[in-house]
């Protein structure tokens, strides 16, 4: 088919965008229900471990971007009293609602990505309570047609996010806390 005059132009304009569109919404994944689980106990005492599982992560496969949001207040824990001393007493979830991750996926493609799980290093930011600290976690990728899983560990330090412990509880919480993560990102184009 051939378009001519400005009609035309504006036609293969209009195409041509279209097209550009659906190729970067082909690039993006997102998950609105990622899992985020920290623990930070230790031997002999009650479990400090919280789950979120309402964290949302988006995956840009063009330039191997990612970011991450928790609120705060959606971490829960098993005893309400950990619960309300983790949101008024160390995170101050008031005054500081989320956690934000930023980075980069180091040598991924997308176009490489299947059924087998590779391992990678993602180079990012973690601002935890307004304080923002360079992390390197390794995750294990996977993708089956539109949904990447992705999943990991790595630790963080309580003094790193000026993340007080108070003297009383100093033996029952574990100096470094370990964070895990589990999203499953589907490719927006699949909505």
């Amino acid at each position: 088919m051939v378009f001519s005059g400005r009609i035309g132009i504006k036609i293969s304009v209009l195409i041509g965008m279209l097209c550009l569109g659906f190729t970067y919404a082909q690039e993006r994944y997102i998950d609105r229900k990622g899992v985020v689980v920290f623990e930070a106990s230790e031997k002999l005492f009650e479990p400090v471990k919280a789950k979120n599982e309402s964290v949302s992560v988006l995956f840009d496969a063009s330039n191997n971007k990612i970011a991450s949001l928790a609120l705060m207040r959606g971490f829960h824990f098993k005893n309400s009293l950990m619960q309300e001393h983790f949101n008024e007493n160390y995170i101050e979830s008031d005054q500081y609602p989320k956690a934000l991750f930023k980075g980069e996926i180091v040598d991924f493609d997308i176009d490489h990505a299947g059924s087998t799980t590779q391992e990678y290093v993602i180079k990012g930011t973690l601002e935890i309570r307004g304080i923002t600290k360079k992390i390197e976690p390794t995750v294990q990728i996977q993708r089956i047609d539109n949904v990447m899983a992705i999943s990991g560990s790595f630790i963080v330090l309580p003094e790193d996010f000026n993340i007080e412990i108070p003297k009383i509880v100093e033996n029952k919480i574990a100096k470094k806390v370990l964070v895990k993560l589990d999203f499953k990102l589907i490719g927006d184009y699949e909505k």
